[in-house]
């Protein structure tokens, strides 16, 4: 690939800043990347509301929106438009770039491209809502409420659909972790390589005491599992701090007992002072990656967590080992409030804190740098290209 003389566009699903977090990172990173090494790229997003932040992300480049940023609300609640998210995504104009990255959790590896052109695809996720977690999705909404959940499947029955069809369409695959690869097989039929996504590890300080409390720092929708969180707690009686917005705040607030706190709109730097006092970091859900649980590694936090899906790519049991692993947390087998109730009673009357050395942890984390991702992209970039032009 030439290095100054390659149109180049990045597409990422939306930029909101209430939800600035893991895919928006790595989308940044990887404009630095391609224009440190090749050119400086066009970005393009179905929407985005980030205003002076954008200038400052992109160095002066303005985002490229679709048609849904103009619709009543639309650049706030893209979501809301999600029935025609697969169609806006489609009218880009994409003919005069040779190569096009996407960084898609949803709808933006949808774009069209033509055989002369170079598509590759970085997958946080394959659409959760719309393929395994559906039920969750649909369970946790007042749908049914309002006579709308029988449209409401058939809408993402017709999703999964196109999400099928526009995965065809990519070029070359990046997955974020060794479970999003699977679901990739399994719901698009596809391989991809894996390739971690980065974590700003040398943020978080692994020096300061241990406290009694635990830590959980996740966006409050019903897929991270809180509600299990907050039952299991509640029945434990232990310090819990929960950062975290969303739309299942309130819900969650109400069933929470005195013992467990909600911090919210709290800065980046507060969040960091947490993770390095807390005794463990807690996580439920089933997660694809998981920024936050290495975030609190690298602060010399041991992690709790449901020994599935993508935190298998971070996490090392401590009951578990294998050689040339370093024990970095405890797993609980069943997503319950009774496995997690068992883990956490266990690490406290044996204290199994102890078993961790911060510093160690830290060390662990730093696999996981921005250096790198970014080290692993520029060469599967680089074999995707090759392979192309023989092609």
């Amino acid at each position: 690939m030439n290095n100054n003389d390659t149109n180049i566009a990045i597409i990422h699903d939306w930029f909101l800043k209430k939800s600035f977090s893991g895919a928006e990172k790595v989308t940044t990173l990887l404009d630095k990347v391609i224009t440190k090494n090749y050119s400086k790229p066009d970005i393009f997003s179905l929407t985005s509301n980030l205003g002076e932040i954008e200038n400052k992300l992109f160095k002066g480049r303005k985002i490229k929106t679709s048609f849904i940023q103009k619709l009543p609300f639309g650049k706030n609640n893209v979501q809301k438009y999600l029935p025609l998210l697969p169609i806006a995504i489609e009218q880009f104009d994409l003919s005069k770039y040779e190569l096009i990255i996407s960084s898609s959790h949803a709808i933006s590896k949808g774009v069209i491209t033509n055989p002369n052109q170079l598509h590759v695809s970085y997958i946080h996720t394959p659409m959760r809502y719309a393929w395994d977690q559906m039920h969750t999705y649909l369970n946790k909404t007042n749908l049914v409420n309002y006579g709308l959940q029988i449209p409401t499947r058939y809408f993402l029955h017709k999703l999964r659909e196109w999400d099928f069809i526009s995965s065809q369409r990519i070029d070359f695959l990046i997955s974020n972790s060794n479970f999003t690869a699977k679901r990739i097989k399994k719901y698009w039929g596809l391989k991809s390589q894996v390739i971690h996504p980065p974590v700003n590890v040398e943020l978080f300080n692994f020096n300061k005491s241990r406290e009694d409390f635990y830590l959980s720092v996740n966006r409050l929708v019903p897929n991270k599992r809180i509600d299990l969180l907050i039952d299991s707690f509640n029945i434990l009686g232990l310090p819990l701090i929960i950062i975290g917005e969303g739309p299942e705040r309130i819900r969650l607030e109400k069933k929470a007992k005195s013992n467990i706190k909600f911090l919210k709109k709290i800065k980046d730097i507060e969040v960091a002072a947490y993770m390095s006092k807390c005794r463990a970091f807690v996580y439920a859900g089933l997660e694809d990656f998981g920024i936050a649980p290495v975030e609190a590694m690298a602060s010399g936090a041991p992690v709790i967590a449901y020994g599935k899906g993508g935190i298998l790519d971070t996490v090392n049991c401590l009951t578990n080992q294998e050689k040339d692993k370093i024990p970095s947390g405890i797993l609980f087998k069943k997503q319950t409030s009774a496995d997690i109730v068992d883990a956490i009673s266990w690490f406290e009357e044996k204290n199994i804190w102890k078993e961790f050395n911060s510093q160690t942890l830290n060390n662990y984390a730093q696999k996981f740098n921005s250096k790198n991702f970014s080290k692993k992209f520029e060469l599967c970039l680089q074999k995707a290209w090759d392979n192309f032009k023989k092609k």
